[in-house]
This record gives structure tokens, sequence and C-alpha cells, in this order.
């Protein structure tokens, strides 16, 4: 939940707004499911009840929260990733502009492959290292449906066991960047295969200790995905 951190108090309406609903895109709260309580959530973006209310009326409004009372009540996530098509990415990336797409990717890869390289130089604990193993496991077990889902939980969980919260936000925020670009691409199996080996590669540098390999991985992964996106827009 690095997504939920506590926001600016000058903007605390919009921020809180802004890190909500990058939880929901980013797939942290998957649909179906409720964001944490009132209280704790409260706590956790450093912001008063007042404000956290507004912005889930907000999304509420916009169609992305459905707020039930009673006891077995809270803010429940309504969005669901539209489904990939090329045309929609088409869109998006119009939307985005050529230069911010390309900024957005060069970013991502600073970002990522510098997580993967200090979470390999680093002396991982058992939990940590098991923790990793079962992104992968869940990732590769993944349904196209939620597959996008547990892809971000995976390249998110890099970064979050480094320990650094601001290594972590910022490759969530890395990640937010191409969400939507990133759903949009149609998924065909030989992808997802080709994915599942370098995603393999990875982890397998990081548990090795291996930061070069790690970096190198990460890299031939990113790059692959920007590939990918390039040939659905050709």
């Amino acid at each position: 939940m690095t997504v939920l951190r506590p926001v600016r108090a000058g903007n605390a309406f919009e921020e809180t707004v802004e890190r909500l609903l990058q939880a929901i895109k980013l797939g942290v709260v998957p649909p179906g499911h409720k964001l944490p309580p009132e209280r704790e959530l409260a706590v956790q973006l450093g912001i008063s009840r007042v404000t956290l209310r507004e912005a889930i009326r907000a999304l509420s409004d916009a169609g992305y929260l459905d707020v039930r009372r009673g006891r077995y009540g809270g803010a429940f996530v309504t969005y669901v990733p539209p489904a990939p098509d090329a045309g929609d990415l088409r869109q998006a990336v119009n939307k985005m502009g050529m230069a911010e797409l390309s900024d957005a990717l060069t970013f991502r890869l600073a970002v990522e492959c510098g997580a993967a390289q200090v979470l390999a130089a680093a002396e991982l604990a058992d939990d940590k290292r098991a923790t990793l193993t079962r992104r992968l496991a869940e990732l590769n077990e993944a349904g196209l449906e939620d597959y996008r889902r547990l892809d971000t939980a995976f390249h998110l969980s890099i970064a979050e066991l480094t320990g650094s919260t601001l290594l972590a936000t910022t490759c969530a925020d890395a990640r937010s960047r191409v969400s939507d670009l990133l759903n949009a691409i149609p998924m065909l199996q030989v992808n997802l295969d080709h994915a599942a080996v370098q995603h393999q590669a990875i982890v397998d540098a990081i548990l090795a200790g291996n930061p070069d390999a790690a970096r190198q991985a990460v890299v031939e992964h990113l790059e692959g995905t920007a590939a990918l996106l390039r040939a659905f827009l050709s």
C-alpha cells in the first residue's frame, strides 16, 4: 500500500483523490474489494477524516467507488480496466503525446532498474525472498482478467522489498504514467510466455545477489514492453 502515502497539507483534497485513484488504477485495491477502514486510511494519508470523506465522495460520483453503509459497509472499488484494445492504445498515446510517452518509458526504465539493482545487492531475509517468489508465482498463475494487476504487484514488490519508501513510491508513480497504455495492449499468449521468462530472469538475478544481471534483466524486459507498444502503434 505504498501508494497510499501521506499527502501535503496545501493540496490535501486533490492529492488524496490522486492517491486513491492511483491505488485503484494500479489494482492495489482490486475491483470488488474495499479501501482500508476510514480511520486507518486517514492516518495513513495524514489527513482529516472530513477530507478523506470528500475525496471518497468525489470518486464515488465519478464511478470509481461504491460507498455502502452499515456493519459490512465501506468504500468498494467499482472501477474495472477496459478490455485491451489497440484502438484505445492509439487514443491514449495521442492524448499523451509521443514525447511524453518516451519520457515516461525512460523514467520507468531508470527507476525499476535501480530498484532491482538495490534489491539484488542487499542481504535478503527469508521472508523477503519468499514474498518475491510468491509474487512471481501469483503472476504466472494469473488469468487474463487479473494479469495486469498482478504484473503491477510483482513489479512494485521489487521496489517495496528494498525498504525504501521513496524508491517504492517513485516506482509506483512511474508505473501509473503508463498503466493505461499497458492495460490497452492486447494480450497475446506468446508475449505473456516471453514476459514470464523475463520475469523469472529478474527474480533469479535478485535471489542470486547479482545486481548487474538484475539490471540487465529489467532492461531487456522493459525494452520488450516498449517494442510491443511501438508494434501496436505502427
